[in-house]
């Protein structure tokens, strides 16, 4: 049954009205985190009006989180984020149902978990979990939103196997533990999830009523500190893992280095600082190569990506798994750009090159890749 007065200004749009907010009522969204981006999409969800709400997360409110994660408040402090998170969701809405979860998600539970909810919404800031999250959705066929927090960058995204879109088409293969920072590591500037989580509830809401994602095949990039907006369109990608169960995100949950604090890594290996994961965006290179800069640019892509889309000019090919073997190839004294499809792959190919005894001042991975320098300089790009 449909609150008409509390969902008033919903029942007035056309793209809503009283049909639209009974599907809303119906449906079932998982969050997986109630955590910085957790916090805005639950309370945005449930003043919306979702029926059912699930709730995963095994974490308790501490005094730093509420820099950010608004759910929850200084008297909350050592409760457990989904115990803290229904009682403001149901004061907030008193109608809805709340099903919590006081575990982490992983390999084990995904499956069951996911099984008969309508959506489910990344709400996480690990790498093992959100692979997890698209091999466990693609498996049930289950659309997914997908939100990412650094500093003072977001990124949103919609995936959905019915549309032939996944985080695996867009990121086909993690980066190497060692160059992710959490929130706790890099910082957070505290209204970011706030923005992202907004826009990631946005999508779901419009999906549930029947609006189409813009989003779907495209990443949202919002960048607080200058205020701008981007949006990367990516297409399905062939060479991404075939996913039949979820083995291949257990062996990222099986990796001890995703488990390790990056500065714990960084003791342990003093060559894995964050000073060689210097990146730089096309506009940045474009405008250093016209002032006379010339580095030496390294695609890391697959060839089977290469055939597909490249630059017209570029310096050396090599796949990011084996980048170290193509140290020797790298001039002296020149700076090295390398590029991939997205930005990810290139990480793992700075630290290859880096171990390879190149010096990390020298190495510059392409913010969003070939990708990010077709949308900016389609010029440049050689198709087939």
């Amino acid at each position: 049954m449909v609150d008409m007065q509390r969902h008033a200004r919903h029942l007035v749009l056309p793209q809503v009205g009283v049909e639209g907010q009974e599907k809303l009522a119906k449906a079932k969204v998982f969050v997986v985190g109630a955590g910085g981006l957790g916090s805005p999409a639950l309370l945005y969800l449930a003043a919306a009006g979702i029926g059912t709400i699930g709730i995963i997360d095994d974490d308790r409110v501490d005094i730093s989180n509420l820099q950010r994660q608004v759910l929850h408040r200084t008297e909350d402090i050592g409760r457990l984020k989904v115990e803290s998170a229904k009682e403001q969701l149901l004061a907030l809405d008193p109608n809805l149902t709340i099903i919590e979860h006081k575990e982490r998600l992983n390999p084990k539970n995904a499956l069951e978990l996911f099984t008969g909810w309508d959506i489910v919404v990344d709400g996480t800031d690990n790498i093992p979990t959100r692979y997890l999250i698209d091999d466990a959705c693609h498996l049930l066929s289950i659309p997914w939103v997908y939100g990412s927090i650094h500093r003072f960058e977001g990124q949103v995204s919609f995936f959905s196997t019915k549309d032939n879109r996944r985080y695996r088409d867009l990121f086909p293969e993690a980066p190497p533990a060692s160059a992710i920072q959490n929130c706790a590591e890099a910082g957070v500037f505290g209204i970011l999830p706030g923005v992202v989580g907004s826009i990631q509830a946005t999508e779901v809401i419009k999906h549930i009523i029947g609006m189409e994602s813009s989003l779907i095949g495209s990443l949202f990039l919002y960048d607080a500190e200058s205020m701008t907006t981007q949006s990367l369109r990516f297409e399905a990608l062939d060479t991404k893992p075939e996913i039949t169960d979820l083995s291949h995100a257990q062996r990222l949950f099986d990796d001890p280095m995703y488990c390790t604090p990056l500065s714990q890594q960084v003791q342990e290996d003093e060559d894995l600082g964050e000073s060689m994961m210097q990146s730089i965006t096309v506009l940045e290179l474009k405008s250093k190569q016209q002032g006379g800069w010339n580095p030496f640019v390294i695609d890391v892509r697959s060839a089977e990506e290469l055939e597909q889309v490249r630059l017209s000019t570029f310096d050396l090919h090599v796949v990011h798994e084996v980048a170290d073997t193509a140290a020797g190839d790298v001039p002296e004294g020149r700076d090295v750009v390398v590029m991939c499809r997205s930005g990810m792959r290139s990480q793992l190919a700075i630290m290859l090159l880096n171990q390879s005894g190149i010096d990390p001042s020298r190495l510059y991975n392409l913010t969003g890749g070939i990708m990010a320098w077709g949308q900016i300089a389609p010029e440049d790009i050689i198709q087939g």
